[in-house]
């Protein structure tokens, strides 16, 4: 991003809102929901109309339709293929292949497979790295982190939001899953698994309150603190919802008795609708505080679902969309993302600075890095970055108000150089084509590449790199080129040599 329009950006943000307090903020993080696990129709036809497909008569989230019919909503938002890989891309907005963080982290120490980069960031983020809260946190934001943290493993500075420029954390620890969603069971602390429970809520321990239900009140008493105190806040509440363990929400089983589908997938269900509701609280609370008008919302899902329907390379728990989280397919990586403020109103100051169109749909191409310029933008957060800090994201401002953006790429890289659903593959997407080149550590003269054309072949069922050779070719040298440029690790052979992508792979 240009940093010379965001800090002329800046600027002209402090006469906008005249004696007006800043916005606040309020980042609504869902784990692994992908874009199809809601009853808001995110996919678009050829003109750009929703289009509903059978996921989205099965899940109920009527709080999503009521903020996307408040804000807009983008069919075509990216992010990591696995939680730690976004989260950080979130706080630094810089993608995983420059930050390192291209895996999922896990707690107990560094969890590189066979063929893995031995130099990946598995230790994380820590209290050196530029992040967004901090830099909130500096132009004079209260910055409540609650919920699911798993920036960093047990013992490093990460662990801790609070280390990454958070003033509050509630629940939020190295942990990526929770022990348990039962408050009977002390979210994994009395039963479930304990090396995962989840910690700081003691209080509602041997309860029946549901995990989702617990981090929204402890949400909503920091928002209280905050208001008291006349201080703008950020609200950064991640959700454990909707990661397994798939329990049951015994408030809304009720709604899903099909037994088509199995218990997994009706206990995942679930899960979504108690996401939906604390949203819905979430708004009704600001509407009761009066600051609705004075408040941005921004929803997310950290990667793509991993919804129990289907296998991990089919087309099942994200369909139309082909595969799930940690496969190299758009099921892995496209997430629902709204932005609304929480009361459009157009007499506020802030929102004839910053408008956002309401009920609308972006079919322009969207990453989660782009949430950190956007909202420093926003905040009137410190610029210029350190020169060390490198942005991968674009301002979003221009699409939100129904504009072009000549500076935002309609591009998306996903570097994954680890084992998992998908393997030791880096995507790049162009426009409508998207290449992913397979490194084959174990046989590594042997790449193999598939090109595929999302605009006619949304679900990716047929490779086209033999009939366009010359744009295969042609996105492989801009992948190789942006891997230089974020100085990328790979995957090595047998021999601990690193595998590099070749520019002769497609012949």
């Amino acid at each position: 991003m240009d940093r010379k329009l965001l800090t002329l950006g800046l600027a002209l943000a402090g006469t906008a809102a005249g004696a007006q307090e800043r916005p606040n903020i309020v980042l609504f993080l869902v784990d692994d929901m992908g874009v199809m696990d809601t009853s808001v129709p995110f996919l678009t036809d050829g003109k750009g109309n929703p289009v509903r497909y059978p996921l989205n008569n099965w899940y109920r989230t009527p709080q999503m339709e009521r903020l996307a019919n408040q804000g807009v909503r983008f069919s075509q938002f990216y992010a990591q293929g696995v939680s730690s890989p976004s989260r950080a891309s979130l706080l630094t907005g810089q993608d995983a292949a420059r930050h390192r963080v291209t895996n999922w982290i896990r707690s107990e120490g560094n969890n590189r497979d066979d063929y893995g980069p031995y130099d990946w960031n598995w230790e994380g983020l820590g209290a050196d790295d530029v992040t967004l809260p901090r830099l909130l946190r500096e132009a004079g934001y209260r910055t409540i982190h609650v919920g699911k943290g798993h920036f960093a493993p047990f013992g490093h500075s990460g662990e801790d939001p609070r280390d990454l420029g958070f003033e509050i954390n509630v629940a939020g620890s190295s942990i990526g899953e929770p022990g348990s969603y039962l408050g009977e069971n002390g979210y994994g602390l009395l039963r479930g698994t304990r090396s995962r429970a989840v910690p700081g809520l003691e209080k509602y321990h041997g309860t029946d309150t549901f995990l989702t239900e617990a981090l929204t009140l402890e949400a909503l008493a920091q928002v209280d603190s905050a208001v008291a105190a006349k201080e703008p806040f950020f609200l950064y509440l991640s959700h454990y919802a909707v990661h397994n363990p798939f329990e049951i929400d015994k408030r809304f089983i009720a709604h899903y008795q099909d037994t088509t589908y199995s218990q997994a997938a009706r206990g995942y269900a679930t899960l979504i609708e108690g996401m939906d509701k604390s949203l819905g609280d979430v708004m009704d609370h600001l509407e009761q505080l009066g600051i609705a008008e004075n408040t941005l919302i921004v929803f997310l899902g950290d990667n793509g679902s991993d919804a129990p329907l289907g296998g991990s390379h089919d087309i099942g728990s994200s369909a139309p969309l082909r595969g799930k989280k940690g496969s190299e397919f758009e099921g892995g990586t496209r997430v629902p993302c709204i932005i609304a403020w929480a009361r459009p109103d157009n007499r506020n100051a802030w929102q004839r600075k910053y408008p956002v169109l309401q009920g609308a749909i972006s079919r322009e191409i969207g990453t989660i890095m782009d949430i950190f310029p956007t909202l420093t933008l926003l905040s009137g957060a410190q610029a210029p970055l350190p020169p060390a800090h490198t942005e991968d994201g674009y301002l979003l401002w221009s699409f939100l108000r129904g504009d072009k953006n000549p500076w935002h790429e309609d591009t998306f890289l996903n570097h994954f150089p680890h084992q998992h659903r998908g393997s030791y593959f880096t995507s790049w997407r162009h426009g409508p084509w998207k290449l992913i080149y397979y490194y084959n550590p174990d046989h590594p003269d042997y790449p193999q590449c598939t090109l595929f054309n999302l605009e006619e072949d949304p679900s990716e069922t047929h490779d086209i790199l033999r009939q366009h050779p010359r744009t295969a070719r042609r996105l492989l040298r801009e992948m190789i080129d942006r891997l230089r440029r974020d100085n990328a690790t790979y995957p090595v052979d047998f021999e601990g040599k690193p595998v590099l992508p070749r520019e002769d792979a497609i012949r």
